[in-house]
């Protein structure tokens, strides 16, 4: 039987990946959204989640595809009502309340889980294989994409939280952090801050590598045109590149992966595994480098930035 679902938020990208995503799993049985603003044909629409929980006590299971702001109080709420939950990434604007939240679902019993969509692209799993048979010498992170493009109007991404240029970028990490056989920590990060914003439009970062290989990203909001979402990796025996965002993999020049863009679609299938398993999937571990480069980035201030 098909698990109850709500999914709280029903903005651009619950409408482009989420509930396409959901309509697609037979796990899955979308009953409710919650939003102020916006509903979903042929379900049960609340304005707040204490609405949600009170009149539809059926529901098992909460998605939150929400700004980072606000996730964590609603998080909470479900989890206390002995809801599974599900949070887009980001997981939350502090590791420490990814933390509480994490207490929260060990505590009630129930499954979280910290989703990084982009380590469910196609090739993502073959690039983790051909770097675990190989000495790494160098690795190049080229994430650029036009804000106004993927993040039409939307002022939370400059607020507080909002983690700006990281929002994306954090797209990144989280393949980084899946694809290499060790962990790396951050070193220095150049952080571009438009002067009336609160949070940066591009950066620079770099990272110490067990190994000693070299190994950098670029992340930038102003790109126009095409877009990128490339991983470039030399190693002892060969070279890698992984670009769309993790669909296509070539190595040594050659094609070997062309992808199709169902990340979202594998995320909603690992959530039913984690919740039949009655197990949670909390990895934080590219949350680090984000707060890790505020701590560590100097700041530099360019153009102002608007819509």
């Amino acid at each position: 039987m098909a698990e109850k679902l709500a999914l709280v938020g029903i903005g651009k990208i619950a409408r482009d990946q989420h509930i396409p995503a959901i309509a697609g799993n037979p796990d899955w049985q979308l009953e409710a959204a919650v939003s102020r603003h916006a509903g979903v044909d042929g379900i049960d629409h609340f304005q707040t989640i204490d609405e949600l929980l009170e009149k539809r006590p059926d529901i098992t299971t909460v998605s939150l595809a929400i700004p980072p702001q606000p996730r964590f109080e609603y998080a909470a709420k479900a989890l206390k009502a002995g809801k599974h939950v599900m949070l887009e990434k980001p997981p939350g604007q502090s590791l420490a309340e990814c933390y509480a939240l994490e207490a929260l679902a060990r505590q009630h019993g129930v499954t979280l889980f910290a989703t990084w969509h982009s380590r469910y692209a196609d090739s993502v799993p073959a690039l983790k294989a051909f770097l675990a048979e190989r000495t790494l010498k160098r690795l190049k992170i080229t994430w650029k994409e036009d804000v106004r493009r993927w993040h039409p109007g939307q002022e939370w991404i400059w607020e507080p939280g909002g983690m700006g240029v990281f929002d994306p970028g954090i797209n990144a990490l989280s393949i980084l952090t899946e694809v290499l056989p060790y962990p790396v920590h951050l070193t220095g990060a150049t952080l571009e801050f438009p002067a009336n914003r609160a949070t940066p439009i591009a950066a620079g970062l770099t990272f110490a590598d067990p190994v000693g290989a070299e190994m950098s990203a670029d992340f930038d909001w102003r790109q126009e045109g095409p877009q990128t979402w490339d991983i470039d990796v030399e190693t002892d025996r060969g070279a890698a590149k992984l670009s769309l965002g993790g669909e296509k993999l070539e190595i040594d020049g050659e094609p070997v992966i062309q992808g199709t863009n169902h990340e979202y679609a594998n995320l909603y299938v690992r959530m039913a595994d984690l919740v039949k398993s009655g197990t949670s999937d909390v990895d934080l571990s590219p949350m680090i480098h984000v707060c890790d480069a505020f701590s560590l980035g100097r700041r530099v201030i360019t153009d102002p930035f608007e819509f």
